[in-house]
């Protein structure tokens, strides 16, 4: 069975396919962060960090969909990308003013 799998996964495992799964996980780990963040708070909350996975993840997907052509997930990606970095705008913003 593991021989089956992994004649399967050779097959199907290339550069690309390893950066789109890189940049999935940089993606997954903002829930991770957000997950720990809150059961530390014992309240759901947002940390900071949560942007940065997202901006490290979106990028990643962004580059891994235009290589693919997609057009959906390139759409997807680069709206999500503008979200999450004025997001990090926001929150660099208020603890600046809060700073003052």
């Amino acid at each position: 069975m593991f021989e089956q799998f992994w004649a399967w996964l050779s097959g199907h495992l290339n550069f690309l396919v390893a950066f789109g799964l890189l940049g999935q996980g940089l993606f997954m780990m903002r829930f991770v962060a957000q997950w720990i963040h809150s059961e530390k708070l014992g309240r759901s909350a947002i940390p900071d960090i949560f942007w940065f996975f997202s901006i490290a993840g979106g990028v990643v997907l962004l580059i891994y969909a235009i290589l693919k052509n997609d057009i959906v997930f390139i759409i997807g990606q680069a709206l999500g990308l503008f979200i999450y970095m004025r997001n990090v705008m926001l929150i660099h913003k208020s603890k600046k003013e809060s700073s003052l």
